[in-house]
């Protein structure tokens, strides 16, 4: 069973005992595309459901919610699913390519927020 985090577009899986949600920034340089979106575990998979914001030419930026944990994402660039090539860490996925990795320790200190590379030490 999952919760609806009315806020962003994405589920929350409802084994989160704590309720914790932890900032996270992401960002996506792809000089041609005229829409992204991040697609991954919190949203299940949907490459539709979290678009990410222009902040200037070439450059994409969203801010989430995330609980602490391993999540698996990857962005869509006008429909094409592509790599993070800022990411740190990536798995296998079953189509052949993979997937990067972000991993959630705890919640930052109040006033901070993660990147999308800020992992567990």
């Amino acid at each position: 069973m999952k919760k609806k985090n009315s806020d962003q577009h994405f589920e929350v899986p409802a084994d989160c005992a704590s309720g914790e949600l932890v900032p996270v920034h992401f960002e996506f340089e792809h000089p041609a595309a005229t829409a992204v979106c991040i697609a991954g575990a919190f949203n299940d998979w949907n490459p539709f459901a979290t678009e990410m914001l222009p902040d200037g030419p070439g450059r994409w930026v969203q801010d989430l919610e995330l609980p602490p944990g391993t999540h698996e994402y990857r962005f869509v660039a006008d429909g094409q699913w592509v790599d993070d090539p800022r990411s740190v860490e990536c798995v296998p996925n079953p189509f052949g390519g993979v997937n990067s990795l972000l991993r959630i320790a705890e919640s930052p200190q109040p006033g901070q927020r993660r990147t999308d590379h800020a992992l567990e030490q």
